[in-house]
Parts: C-alpha cells; sequence; structure tokens
C-alpha cells in the first residue's frame, strides 16, 4: 500500500520572522510513518517544522505553511490508496504578511486573520475508495466534536488526541469509526499508538478490497 502521512504543525508569517503556529512536535505522524515503512508500505510523509530525524524508507516532503502542505497533499495523495493526517494544521494565517520585520512600538498593534485551507475536508471531498483517517485534538466536548468532524470532513476514522499529548512520548488516545463507533481508550508509547493506527489502516484498507 502506498500511505501519505502528514506531520507537524504549520507556521503562518505575519512578518519576515514571526509567525503563528502550535506546539505540535510532529512525534506522532513520524511514529506512524516509521511504523508503515516498518510493515513494507510505500510511505510519503509530508511535514512541517520540526525537530525531528527522517524515518528510514519514508520519502519526506517538508514544508511549512498550511497552503505548502495542501499543495503537497493534494500532489501525493491522487497516488496513494490511504492517508494519515496527524499534522497540526494553523487554521487561521494573517491576511497580510510583511516584507520586512515588524518594529516594535508602545502602542497596540491588531492582525487580521482569515481562515487557511482544510486539507483533510478537502481530501475528504477526493478520497473515492481511499482510506482516510484524521486526528483530533479536543479540549472541551471531545466526544461530540469528533463525531461532527467525522462526519463533516468524510473520513473512515478519527484519532481523538488529548492536550496532554502534545509533545510527549506517549499518548492516551480513543479511535472513532465511521462503521464501528468509539474504540476503548489507548494508552501506551507513541510508537504502540502508531502501530494500532495501522492495524485500523490495515483492516479498512483489506474492508474495501
Amino acid at each position: 500500500m502506498r500511505v501519505l502521512v502528514t506531520a507537524g504543525p504549520t507556521r503562518e508569517y505575519f512578518d519576515s520572522v514571526r509567525f503563528i503556529s502550535n506546539p505540535s512536535s510532529g512525534k506522532m505522524g513520524y511514529a506512524v510513518a516509521a511504523e508503515a515503512v516498518r510493515r513494507g508500505h510505500q510511505v510519503v510523509l509530508v511535514s512541517g517544522p520540526v525537530e525531528l530525524s527522517e524515518p528510514g524508507g519514508a520519502r519526506v516532503i517538508h514544508v511549512v505553511s498550511a497552503h505548502e502542505m495542501l499543495e503537497a497533499v493534494t500532489s501525493e495523495f491522487e497516488k496513494c490508496q490511504a492517508a494519515v493526517m496527524t499534522a497540526a494544521v494553523c487554521d487561521y494565517r494573517p491576511s497580510r504578511r510583511l516584507s520586512h520585520k515588524l518594529k516594535k512600538q508602545n502602542r497596540s498593534r491588531s492582525i487580521q486573520l482569515q481562515p487557511t485551507e482544510d486539507i483533510l475536508a478537502h481530501l475528504g471531498k477526493i478520497k473515492g475508495d481511499r482510506v482516510l483517517i484524521g486526528f483530533a485534538i479536543e479540549d472541551h466536548e471531545h466526544h461530540v466534536n469528533a463525531e461532527a468532524k467525522l462526519r463533516r470532513k468524510r473520513c473512515d476514522a478519527i484519532v481523538l488526541n488529548g492536550l496532554g499529548n502534545v509533545g510527549s512520548d506517549s499518548a492516551e488516545v480513543e479511535i472513532l469509526r465511521a462503521d464501528t463507533g468509539w474504540s476503548p481508550p489507548l494508552s501506551g508509547t507513541k510508537g504502540q499508538i502508531a502501530a494500532a493506527v495501522l492495524d485500523l489502516l490495515e483492516s479498512l484498507f483489506a474492508a474495501r478490497r
């Protein structure tokens, strides 16, 4: 199987040096990519800026912004049979990016934001018979929000993350499948969680065939 994986944050710049981002470490996506390679799959990893070594055997495409990630993912997805979207893509970007560093002044400044592209929803619209697994991080109404995301973005499954998983080497998640509903909570190292995600991916792919 040819598998597309996204990982890490995006950065949305408002001047030449400053940006909006989030604390995603990319560890989960890199673990998923490494596990998929270990199982013999062809892997394309589209990664935002992280401080991790590239997983051996995967083809890695480095991006910075949500728009760059969208372009890379759209180009690669048509050649894949499945995608695991772990990246924490910024929901907003500054409407205007200055070509120079904004100097500090003794007054308030405002930055107007506009929505970034919804990469997961875009793939959901064009997926056809491909398998699509998304990740969701929620800090309230966890199940309600994850269930809405699965329906809205036409995923086959959503992995529900907690805030405590960010940057950690371990995680506790719940998996929502479109066909069977919620799994019991699953905890372990991110390598162990990645193995569970690959089990799910292979099961969904086999069912399609």
